[in-house]
């Protein structure tokens, strides 16, 4: 029988887990949460959240494509391009990305994670 496909009816009101502070934190006190709907040795899917603050990121080791769905903010990239952050904006960060995120208001995206190489079960 083939699995079942995860699901989640309304990613705005979804209860999330506190991750915790956020770390190479730039300016404020940050605070992440999210839930994993699905994850395997290949690649990470669900809802992640992060209170405003900035901080430093970098893609090592997999890429992301996001979806904000609620909040605002800039993703700063390592050249100092930007790219303003609300509801019905899609990102892609490869592998390798280095930037920053400034979170004014409250972000949450639906994102999928692809790993570079498969990851330990």
């Amino acid at each position: 029988m083939a699995p079942n496909a995860p699901h989640f009816d309304d990613p705005l009101s979804l209860s999330l887990d506190v991750i915790g502070p956020k770390p190479n934190t730039t300016r404020g006190e940050p605070v992440e949460s999210g839930k994993v709907l699905f994850a395997d040795a290949h690649s990470e899917s669900g809802v992640w959240e992060c209170s405003a603050g900035a901080f430093a990121a970098r893609r090592e080791g997999y890429r992301e494509t996001f979806a904000v769905v609620r909040g605002r903010g800039v993703l700063r990239n390592e050249d100092g391009t930007e790219t303003a952050l609300a509801p019905g904006v899609v990102v892609v960060t490869p592998e390798g990305w280095i930037g920053e995120w400034d979170i004014a208001e409250t972000i949450r995206k639906i994102y999928v994670v692809s790993y570079t190489e498969p990851r330990a079960s």
